[in-house]
């Protein structure tokens, strides 16, 4: 998968974290990913269409999510709930916007569909195409997380 269609994912969720959350994350190596199984303990996955298709997801560790959160609220969250799985939502929602802008500058156009919450250890992640699966890993002072991309093309 071209380089240049991941930079702005990992562009995106840099800033989303920062601006939104006050939460400075660190990108890691891109790795491609072989299994389905998720990274975390709550993910959001987003369907995107246009000149090429794919999906996008995000799947937190427990800890570093319920951090983000709190932080987002100004106040305390404990434990994984219908707030937490909205704003997950939130988040993709806006990452996938501020990427898909970035790639439209670069000529390419992408669509985000609604988003999709799943929760639970040991969930699984299926993205809507067979292509390879580029997973950036991500720490926080509270966590990790893990971005993955699988795009057409």
């Amino acid at each position: 998968m071209d380089v240049t269609l991941i930079n702005p994912f990992i562009e995106a969720t840099l800033h989303v974290l920062s601006s939104l959350a006050f939460t400075e994350a660190r990108a890691g190596k891109p790795y491609l990913k072989n299994d389905s199984l998720a990274q975390g303990d709550v993910s959001g996955i987003v369907g995107l269409t246009g000149e090429t298709s794919g999906t996008l997801s995000v799947s937190f560790s427990e800890q570093s999510i319920l951090a983000i959160v709190s932080s987002m609220f100004g106040e305390p969250v404990n434990k994984i709930d219908e707030e937490v799985k909205d704003a997950v939502g939130e988040i993709l929602n806006i990452v996938s916007g501020q990427a898909r802008q970035k790639l439209e500058m670069k000529g390419r156009t992408l669509k985000g569909a609604i988003p999709t919450v799943i929760t639970g250890k040991n969930h699984t992640i299926s993205h809507i195409t067979k292509h390879p699966i580029i997973a950036i890993p991500f720490d926080t002072d509270n966590g990790t997380f893990t971005i993955e991309v699988c795009l057409e093309g």
